[in-house]
This record gives structure tokens, C-alpha cells and sequence, in this order.
């Protein structure tokens, strides 16, 4: 369990970063926190890598054979924009439901759904978790591993302090 707690703050500020860089360079908007929450960080990052390694990992462990070719890794970039979409489609009930809005707008995108998901960030989600699923998280979890137990126990239980800290006053502000 704590490693999976710092796994949600580790792909939290990541996600984080990714939209402020987007923001910032590619649209070219200026800054501004991208986050639901106070804090540098976006929860929702943290609970789609959650889900993808929980969901995933043992799909992506297997080697799936089709006309002599693995195609675990397709099947894996397909799970993870199944997943990534289908949590971004929720968040956003869930923010508007709270907020009155959410905090993307995809109507300019073709094939978008309510301006709530479309396809081409889906695809980029795709392509995100795969770098996470194949790249960080091997990483992260060889880190982890060479952390003493009671400095994960106490990283873990500071990181969900801040997190929860942040959530609760999120909701004495709304």
C-alpha cells in the first residue's frame, strides 16, 4: 500500500508537469495551476497510472502471440486509452457535478464526446501510458524497492497527509 501511495503522488505531479507543459509551450497560454487541487500536483494522473498498473500489469507480463507477433503491447496501449478514457468521462461528471465545470474542453477536437473526451487525447493518453507502464514504473518500482521500510512508511504517510490536507480544504473552499 505505500508504495502505491507514492506511485498516486509520483504520477500526480508528473501528470501535473504535462499539462503545465502543454499550457505553457505547446498552446502557449502562460501558467497557471492546472490542477483541481491546490497543490503541484493532478489527481486523476495518479489514479489512471493506479488503475493501469493494477488493471494492466498482468496482461503486460504475459506474451500474447498473433501470426508469430506480440501483441501484448498493442493490447496494453488499447487498455490503457479504454481506461484513460473512460476515467477522464467520469472526472469530468464528477468535477461538474462538484464545480459546476470541468477543467478541459475538447469540442474543438473531431470526434469529442460533450467536449469531455475525444479521441486525439485519448491517443496521447495511449501513448503516455505506455511510456509509464514500459518505462517509469519499472523504474519507479526498482527505487521504491531500495527504500528503506520506514522511510516509504514515512514518505507515504507525509505524502497522503498533503494530499488529504489539500482534498479537505478543496472542499471547505467549495
Amino acid at each position: 500500500m505505500k508504495k502505491y501511495i507514492l506511485y498516486f503522488m509520483l504520477y500526480s505531479i508528473i501528470g501535473w508537469c504535462y499539462e503545465v507543459f502543454l499550457e505553457v509551450v505547446v498552446y502557449q497560454w502562460g501558467f497557471s495551476n492546472r490542477g483541481f487541487l491546490f497543490g503541484p500536483y493532478c489527481p486523476v494522473y495518479g489514479f489512471g497510472a493506479l488503475t493501469f498498473i493494477l488493471a494492466l500489469k498482468s496482461l503486460k507480463s504475459k506474451k500474447i502471440m498473433f501470426l508469430n507477433i506480440n501483441i501484448t503491447p498493442m493490447l496494453v496501449f488499447l487498455g490503457i486509452i479504454l481506461i484513460s478514457t473512460l476515467l477522464e468521462l467520469l472526472v469530468s461528471y464528477i468535477l461538474e457535478m462538484f464545480t459546476g465545470a470541468w477543467l478541459w474542453d475538447y469540442k474543438l477536437y473531431r470526434f469529442n464526446f460533450q467536449g469531455r473526451i475525444a479521441l486525439n487525447p485519448s491517443i496521447r493518453f495511449g501513448i503516455g501510458g505506455m511510456l509509464f507502464m514500459y518505462g517509469l514504473q519499472p523504474l519507479f518500482e526498482k527505487l521504491c524497492n531500495k527504500i528503506h521500510e520506514k522511510k516509504l512508511q514515512f514518505t507515504a504517510i507525509a505524502c497522503f497527509c498533503i494530499i488529504f490536507t489539500d482534498f479537505m480544504l478543496k472542499i471547505i473552499k467549495i
